[in-house]
């Protein structure tokens, strides 16, 4: 049906859109409640605190398996929408502000590998490039509130807040109410607390898996910071620039992915993957010199180069690991390797905002290259066998 991946793609746009929502209007709040500048690395984490919480009780119960995907897709991205328009309601406080963003981190574990299983069950031999339209709203969608924050700076932060939730709500409902159970949608997995180590038996899915997790090393750190790259880089931006070259940066990645996921269907998603994670790597080592350029014409082209290729790869792990998995463990699978790859990113934002503190920012920002490599060695193996 013409319609199933179109409303795929605008409900994860819609949904996703809540990630980065509280990094859009940090500005504000850090002048209205006095927060120190560090708070960037804090607010992002518990986002990512509360989605591994999530992935780790989804993955637990099995719910993506034993429940429809569909159901638990709109009921997590209302909740979500709900949780993060809260914000507003509550009395505005540090403490109330990593608790609701815990709270929305832990509900889209309930929205973006459920997605991804969703389309998983229209498409199999397309799956790398379903994916990739897939994880480019995603993308999109991660991207989304920096775009608002460009273009409506006068707004208060309430109301961007709120536009957010509103648009969130919309593609829960939009998923349950349009996309249909696929045709190749397995069911029935009953509970079993080994359904989360079963998956990593299979050689294939280990090299997919680890392979993601040197990718997510670096990703979410990077897009965390574009801000702060661009404001060390270029310190001549306004703040209304920076808002919407960080939206261009991090948007540039659905770019990666869609064409990522039209390669893919030539040579194959282990060497597109493998591909994008090497270029970005080479991005991460020449940040060292190329973030020490002050002039806006090469600045912006290198983001947004780097932008494209740190989040291409993504949509071809997913379907690795889709492909790799058990097929009557593919959501378990799924839900479980995100959740351990969003735990690495925890990691690599907080020493990354560590060592910012008395490291210069290329230099931290090449260390990201670790990630990468490690990734590479691991894909190594799937791309000899395609």
């Amino acid at each position: 049906m013409r319609r199933i991946l179109p409303t795929i793609v605008f409900t994860q746009f819609a949904c996703t859109s809540l990630w980065f929502a509280g990094n859009a209007v940090l500005p504000e709040l850090q002048k209205e409640l006095n927060l120190e500048q560090d708070v960037l690395g804090l607010i992002t984490s518990s986002v990512q605190l509360g989605f591994i919480a999530g992935t780790l009780c989804f993955a637990f119960l099995s719910l993506a398996d034993r429940v429809s995907p569909r159901l638990l897709f709109m009921l997590c991205a209302v909740a979500g929408a709900a949780a993060n328009a809260l914000l507003v309601f509550f009395p505005a406080d540090f403490t109330t502000i990593l608790l609701l963003r815990v709270a929305t981190g832990f509900l889209l574990a309930g929205a973006y590998p459920v997605g991804m299983k969703i389309a998983a069950s229209w498409y199999s031999g397309s799956l790398g490039k379903a994916i990739g339209y897939l994880v480019g709203a995603l993308v999109l969608g991660t991207a989304f509130p920096h775009l608002l924050r460009a273009a409506g700076s006068n707004l208060p932060w309430q109301n961007m807040l709120l536009t957010i939730s509103g648009l969130a709500a919309v593609g829960g409902m939009a998923m349950y109410l349009l996309v249909p159970d696929g045709p190749y949608l397995r069911k029935g997995a009953a509970f079993d607390a080994r359904n989360i180590l079963q998956a990593f038996k299979v050689k294939e899915f280990q090299s997919a898996a680890f392979g993601y997790f040197g990718h997510m090393w670096e990703l979410y750190t990077f897009w965390a910071f574009v801000p702060v790259i661009l404001a060390y880089s270029l310190p001549q931006l306004t703040t209304i620039q920076i808002s919407f070259y960080s939206f261009c940066v991090i948007a540039a990645g659905a770019v990666g992915c869609v064409g990522g996921g039209h390669l893919s269907q030539r040579f194959g998603s282990a060497r597109v993957a493998f591909v994008q994670l090497l270029l970005s790597g080479v991005c991460c080592l020449a940040a060292v010199f190329m973030l020490e350029i002050n002039s806006t014409i090469v600045i912006i082209p290198f983001l947004l180069f780097w932008g494209v290729v740190v989040a291409g790869d993504s949509p071809q792990f997913s379907a690795l690991n889709a492909r790799t998995a058990p097929q009557h463990l593919v959501g378990t699978a799924l839900t479980v390797v995100v959740s351990i790859g969003f735990a690495l990113t925890i990691v690599s934002i907080q020493f990354t905002t560590y060592i910012l503190k008395f490291t210069p920012l290329p230099l931290v920002f090449a260390l990201l290259v670790v990630g990468p490599v490690l990734g590479l060695l691991s894909l190594w193996q799937l791309v000899g066998r395609q």
